[in-house]
C-alpha cells in the first residue's frame, strides 16, 4: 500500500463532504490543509492538493468574488501547519482565525462600505460563521488524523 495514496484518498473523502449539505462554514478545507502538510513529505503536494480540491469543488459549487481571499487563506493555513512543530489545537485555532480574518476582509472589501462602520459590521455579522469554522476545522483535522493513525496501526509498513 502506498502511503501517499492513502493520504490522498482520505483527503478526497473529506472533500466530498464539501459537496454534501452541511452547516455554513463547517467544511473540511482547513483540516485537510493541516493534515496534508502534517502527513506528506512532499511539501509541494501538501500545499497544492488543498487548492486543487477547492478548485474542483468550486467548479460544482460556483466561484464567487471572494474566492481569491479564500484560496489565500488556505495557503496561509498550510503555512501555519508547515511551520508548526506539531499540529495541535492551538495551530488549528490559529488556522480558523486566519481564515476568518482573510476571507472576511474580502467580504468587507467587495461587499460592504469600505468604512470603519462597514468593517465592524462585516466582522460582527461573520461571528456566527466563525463558530462553525472552528468546529469544522477541529472535526476534520482530528478525523483525518485519527483515521490515518488507525490505518498506520493496521498496516505498519505505511509509517514514515
Amino acid at each position: 500500500m502506498n502511503r501517499n495514496l492513502i493520504i490522498i484518498a482520505l483527503i478526497f473523502l473529506a472533500v466530498i463532504t464539501r459537496l454534501l449539505p452541511h452547516p455554513p462554514n463547517f467544511t473540511p478545507i482547513a483540516g485537510m490543509a493541516l493534515f496534508a502538510v502534517n502527513r506528506f513529505s512532499d511539501k509541494k503536494l501538501a500545499f497544492s492538493l488543498p487548492i486543487f480540491c477547492m478548485i474542483v469543488t468550486d467548479i460544482f459549487l460556483g466561484f464567487h468574488s471572494i474566492t481569491p481571499f479564500v484560496y489565500m487563506s488556505i495557503i496561509g493555513i498550510s503555512c501555519i501547519g508547515h511551520f508548526s512543530k506539531k499540529i495541535n489545537n492551538v495551530a488549528i485555532l490559529k488556522s480558523s482565525i486566519l481564515f476568518f480574518f482573510i476571507s472576511n476582509f474580502g467580504v468587507w472589501l467587495l461587499g460592504y462600505p469600505n468604512t470603519l462602520a462597514g468593517f465592524i459590521s462585516c466582522y460582527t455579522l461573520a461571528l456566527p460563521f466563525f463558530i462553525n469554522t472552528v468546529l469544522g476545522d477541529f472535526f476534520f483535522f482530528h478525523s483525518l488524523n485519527v483515521s490515518f493513525d488507525k490505518i498506520e496501526e493496521r498496516y505498519p509498513s505505511l509509517a514514515s
